[in-house]
């Protein structure tokens, strides 16, 4: 968007003034209310500011008990969500962001929290994007822009057996949201092992008009060898066959040739504005026995525009004797990001915790 009401800012248009009200939320303003931040007279910080009182970092985080979920924000609109920053203890598989538009029963968000911050194994990985940035130590930070009419509420589940402490912030505007804005959406899959000659699906039953923005991918090898010589397939409106249909898997990803460094050999890490391969997790001779991958794929500048529906997936192929390709078994998980107009589909069912597990 390039509107000046609040929506869409960007260096070209940053001393341009505007009458939307800028509103954030964290566990020391709740509401995000105007002039509300600060007040708190307990939370989890109370003990350490004992002697200074209010005022001084009583509220700086909420502790999410086993099995419960926390809303971290129910915002009336019309607005957009401009920013979020987090940093969750616990497993990162275990902690699930789900975001409602508009008073929908099922939400347009629901992924792992790791997952949506392209962060799927549990391990940090540097990541600095346009979209998303990962930052030491687990600074989870989302830059995608998320309008709204009506309301917006983000919710937090923890589904481990022990409780888990919950740092973020969500910085909002609000403000006249265009007709043409769409609502945002992000839904995380995993299949783990991929059936023999199967194609992991990305993304499919997706209807209404919008357009499809991102992909994360976190994949976990159970073979020797390279794995990613699968095409990625668009099919748009009814699409029998594809309409876009990639070269390999790390072509999507902007990468070339195996991710390969060209002279040291070996995979080469990488994170851009728009795409990265930029976790490689290697075996250790020990017990960590597997090699497992994070990248990411932005369609920031080349967004893929559908009017009705919308099917992603990717192949898995090797190489096994003979020059010939060898269909692979592997664990992958995956986010799809992308905007539509509502109503939205209901997703399929989450896996249950064991099937979310890193194992």
């Amino acid at each position: 968007m390039t509107s000046f009401n609040g929506l869409g800012m960007h260096m070209g248009n940053l001393a341009r003034l505007s009458k939307a009200k800028t509103r954030s939320i964290s566990p020391e303003n709740f509401t995000g209310a105007k002039g509300e931040g600060g007040l708190a007279t307990e939370g989890e910080g109370a003990n350490a500011a004992r002697e200074l009182g209010q005022g001084w970092k009583l509220s700086p985080c909420v502790r999410i008990k086993a099995g419960t979920t926390f809303e971290l924000a129910d915002i009336t609109g019309p607005g957009a969500i401009q920013q979020m920053w987090m940093t969750p203890t616990g497993a990162w598989r275990f902690s699930i962001l789900r975001i409602y538009w508009d008073d929908q029963v099922h939400p347009s968000v629901e992924c792992p929290v790791g997952d949506f911050f392209a962060s799927g194994w549990g391990e940090f990985a540097q990541l600095s994007s346009l979209a998303v940035c990962v930052n030491p130590g687990s600074a989870f930070n989302s830059y995608w822009e998320m309008p709204f009419r009506q309301r917006c509420r983000i919710t937090m589940t923890n589904i481990a057996s022990e409780d888990m402490v919950l740092y973020y912030q969500i910085n909002y505007t609000l403000t006249d949201v265009p007709e043409d804005a769409a609502y945002f959406h992000a839904q995380f899959r995993r299949v783990n092992p991929l059936p023999y000659k199967d194609v992991y699906t990305i993304l499919d039953g997706v209807h209404e008009q919008g357009q499809y923005v991102g992909t994360y991918l976190a994949w976990g090898v159970n073979n020797n060898g390279w794995w990613g010589e699968g095409e990625i397939k668009f099919y748009l409106d009814g699409d029998e066959y594809p309409t876009i249909c990639g070269t390999g898997t790390e072509d999507y990803f902007c990468g070339s040739y195996g991710f390969e460094h060209p002279v040291k050999r070996g995979y080469q890490d990488y994170s851009t504005p728009y795409a990265g391969f930029h976790q490689v997790i290697r075996p250790d001779g020990d017990f960590k026995s597997q090699t497992r991958f994070g990248m990411y794929r932005w369609h920031i500048t080349d967004p893929i525009r559908f009017e009705a529906d919308l099917r992603v997936t990717i192949q898995a192929l090797g190489w096994r004797s003979g020059g010939r390709y060898l269909p692979l078994q592997d664990d992958i998980a995956s986010v799809a990001y992308w905007y539509q107009t509502l109503p939205t589909a209901p997703f399929p069912a989450l896996p249950h915790k064991d099937g979310l597990e890193i194992i």
